[in-house]
């Protein structure tokens, strides 16, 4: 009996209207140690293939008889190649009658893999359905190879395009819910233990924040046990020790854990699966295998790929992805930590609503709102000041999106402190604004509006530099905005005169950054429009109006949100 056949217990499907041919064909395989399908005719041999198709169970190789009496051979051939579903089947000729070179040829061109003629000695009919097999197996492990190849290439892919951690996280677990053929789950932990979590499932069904922060615990100790060790790391958490739920709801399961750390070892990203993963054309199966013996203590280096039966290494490209994500972790962890810098720039130089000036004469309301995580940060601005000639107020826009965007603008606004005590005009406090730029930051351009309110006479005197110009929220709800304009900051243009208008008592003037309605593909006329007419229909209030805009345009924004609102106190 060849041991070839016996290793891979092939079954073959034999075609032959010939009860008796049919048979001694049958024995021979049968002697060889293959399982065999008999089928009498080409209707039922397609017949049987769509059955066994849909049980996940199609035979390794078809002999089909050229001879048989509802369909020849070769046609037969032809439909099983070009139904995609069977197309990977091998198909063996054979016959009695058509023996000449050209009944072959046209076996061959019908997409027969071989061709035999009958009687034949069973040493040879064995070894042409070993070759057959064999060549099929080695097609489908290549193509397989490719589809892993493609499949990672493609959540590589996703990971680097990752906005935040976030969405890392998501990302790298449905590539790797794709890789293995089974849930997972990721875990991102940053250097001061912050940690995020993805899954190939939805978040609902994840365990509680509890399971989040035992499994987080239990993957930095594993970590810390394989410092010093170079490449990526595998190891199996059993079920006991691994939280219940991540896999499948309610169910506890031994973890296969991949562990990696990029270079700087800011990051260390684990990919969580089932420790029965199928391989990745088998989503969401599992191996039908005894469970790895090994327990936490069993790491192997991603280098050491020796054969161990007890505890099946995890798959390569899997492991490629964990150091793929933790590569990309690290951009966003050191932006993270930027942003958080700009932000503590931000919030300790602008200051906040309880802790404004007493500005005799005026009521004033302000808010910030930072952009949303995922996003760069800005250089929006607001200031409140009070001058010899009334009250001077201001809001602006350092151009860019990053922590130099942030410390210009606490420049700029300790600048415009510093020249108020002496200036009062917008125009002039623009004109120096203008030049501190062009000599300190040539590179950089910004927008600001600055409002002059002399509170007693009701009177306003407007500069403005590229910036979106107040709104006026009149008594009654009309609004309108101030007609002023004027160049960038930073380019050494001639500044216009200001525009002057006077304030009744209960006038409300508004001025904000534009992150509050700026949207990408959106002209900004038809969004500065949008929020004339809201600004129409909001309460009465300084707090009623921005919180009724901010309500309206500043959820989920991509840039920073500075509002500033005043009337005569």
């Amino acid at each position: 009996m060849d041991g070839y056949d016996k290793q891979f217990g092939t079954t073959v499907m034999v075609v032959d209207d010939v009860p008796a041919s049919r048979y001694a064909m049958g024995a021979v395989l049968r002697r060889a140690g293959h399982d065999v399908v008999p089928v009498a005719s080409a209707g039922e041999a397609l017949s049987e293939l769509d059955v066994r198709l849909r049980a996940g169970a199609l035979p390794d190789v078809a002999l089909v008889d050229v001879g048989l009496p509802d369909m020849n051979g070769f046609e037969l051939c032809r439909r099983v190649k070009s139904r995609p579903s069977t197309a990977a089947l091998p198909v063996v000729h054979f016959s009695a009658m058509a023996v000449d070179a050209v009944d072959r040829c046209r076996g061959l061109d019908a997409g027969a893999d071989a061709y035999l003629t009958v009687p034949a000695e069973p040493s040879e009919i064995q070894a042409v359905v070993r070759a057959a097999v064999r060549g099929a197996r080695r097609g489908a492990a290549a193509e397989t190879v490719a589809h892993r190849l493609t499949v990672l290439s493609e959540a590589i892919v996703a990971v680097q395009t990752a906005r935040c951690l976030g969405e890392l996280a998501d990302a790298a677990s449905a590539g790797a819910a794709r890789l293995v053929g089974a849930p997972a789950v990721v875990f991102v932990i940053g250097p001061d233990g912050d940690t995020h979590c993805g899954s190939s499932r939805s978040r609902p069904a994840l365990p509680d924040a509890s399971a989040h922060e035992s499994a987080a615990r239990l993957i930095t100790r594993i970590a810390e046990e394989a410092d010093g060790r170079n490449g990526v790391h595998s190891t199996v958490v059993p079920a006991p020790l691994w939280p219940a739920g991540f896999f499948r709801p309610g169910v506890n399961e031994d973890a296969r854990l991949i562990l990696a750390s990029a270079q700087e070892s800011r990051a260390q990203v684990c990919i969580a699966t089932p420790a029965r993963a199928a391989s990745p054309r088998g989503a969401g199966r599992y191996r039908h295998a005894a469970p790895p013996r090994g327990a936490i203590g069993h790491d192997e280096p991603a280098g050491d790929r020796r054969h161990n039966a007890a505890l099946p290494l995890a798959p390569l490209p899997a492991e490629r992805l964990a150091q793929a994500t933790a590569l990309a972790a690290e951009p966003l962890l050191m932006y993270q930590a930027e942003r958080d810098i700009a932000l503590t720039l931000q919030h300790s130089f602008l200051p906040q609503p309880h802790r404004l000036p007493h500005l005799p004469g005026v009521d004033l309301v302000v808010r910030y709102v930072p952009a949303s995580r995922q996003t760069e940060i800005g250089g929006d601005f607001y200031a409140a000041l009070r001058t010899e000639e009334g009250v001077l107020t201001a809001v602006g826009d350092v151009v860019g999106h990053s922590l130099e965007a942030a410390t210009v603008m606490v420049e700029m606004r300790h600048a415009l402190r510093a020249h108020c005590v002496e200036e009062s005009d917008p125009r002039a406090l623009a004109e120096r604004l203008d030049r501190m730029l062009q000599h300190y930051h040539p590179e950089v351009t910004a927008t600001v509006c600055l409002a002059l309110v002399d509170p007693g006479a009701g009177r306003v005197r407007i500069a403005n530099a590229g910036h979106i110009p107040p709104l006026v929220v009149r008594e009654g709800g009309e609004a309108e905005y101030v007609p002023v304009c004027g160049p960038l900051l930073g380019l050494g243009l001639d500044r216009p005169e200001p525009s002057e208008l006077e304030l009744d008592p209960k006038d409300r003037l508004l001025m904000v950054t534009d992150g509050l309605i700026e949207t990408r593909g959106i002209d900004l006329t038809a969004s500065m429009e949008q929020l004339r007419t809201a600004a129409t229909d909001a309460p009465a209030g300084l707090d009623a109006l921005c919180d009724t805009l901010l309500g309206c345009f500043g959820r989920d924004r991509e840039d920073d949100i500075a509002m500033l609102a005043l009337r005569l106190g």
